[in-house]
Parts: structure tokens; C-alpha cells; sequence
């Protein structure tokens, strides 16, 4: 892992964005990442809370931050959006 991103055990789940959101530390600056409720879901084949399916699935999400992080992919509100296309 980069040691220039970390990622603090810390994730919500947004109601407004229908999201799990998580924070990470890149060189310093606070981002916000997240994936919707939906697509997570559906990635892993689960039901239920997607806040569970986050947790049982960290380290592979937060490797796909970290890609998307290293390449700059921050949308206009500094926030890193997974999606299966990425």
C-alpha cells in the first residue's frame, strides 16, 4: 500500500446520496470516498445493509480508492466515486 494514502476506519452511510462514504488521507488532504448503496450491493452479490457489505469488503474498495486516488479520478467536489467501470 501507498503509504502516502491511509485509510481511517471510518464510514458512514449518506441518506442523501443513497452511499456509503469513507475517508481518506492523501499526502496530507482529507478526501471524501464513496460508492452507492446500489452498486456495492450488486458488486458483491449481497442484500441487505450496505454498510455490512462495505465492511465485509474494505480492503478491496479501499485498493480501488487508492488507484483512483493515484490517478487524480476526484470529481468537482474533491469527492473519489467508485463504480464497476472503474
Amino acid at each position: 500500500m501507498n503509504q502516502s494514502i491511509q485509510f481511517p476506519e471510518l464510514e458512514w452511510w449518506d441518506e442523501a446520496r443513497q452511499s456509503v462514504c469513507f475517508s481518506a488521507q492523501a499526502n496530507g488532504f482529507q478526501l471524501t470516498c464513496a460508492i452507492s448503496g446500489g452498486e456495492l450491493l450488486r458488486r458483491f452479490h449481497a442484500q441487505g445493509d450496505a454498510l455490512t457489505c462495505f465492511r465485509l469488503n474494505r480492503w478491496e474498495l479501499e485498493d480501488q480508492a487508492e488507484r483512483a486516488i493515484q490517478h487524480q479520478q476526484e470529481d468537482d467536489q474533491g469527492w473519489v466515486w467508485l463504480s464497476s467501470d472503474k
